[in-house]
């Protein structure tokens, strides 16, 4: 996978994390399933556009947040 993607990955974990959220929270939060959002955190899925809009606001943050 791409750098971005790895980045991405790191980002949402950390922040999840930080917000003292599970991986279940965050499925229930966006409506993705929850082997989704760990292929996602493990750099193994390259999620859409949208999909990084719904995990964003889930978690409080920009898109720009996730992506740096």
């Amino acid at each position: 996978m791409s750098n971005s993607v790895k980045k991405l990955a790191i980002n949402i974990k950390r922040i999840r994390t930080e917000k003292n959220m599970t991986q279940g929270d965050l499925c229930r939060a966006t409506g993705l399933d929850r082997a989704y959002i760990s292929n996602i955190e493990s750099a193994k899925k390259n999620p859409t556009l949208k999909t990084i809009e719904k995990i964003a606001k889930a978690l409080g943050v920009s898109v720009d947040e996730l992506m740096k």
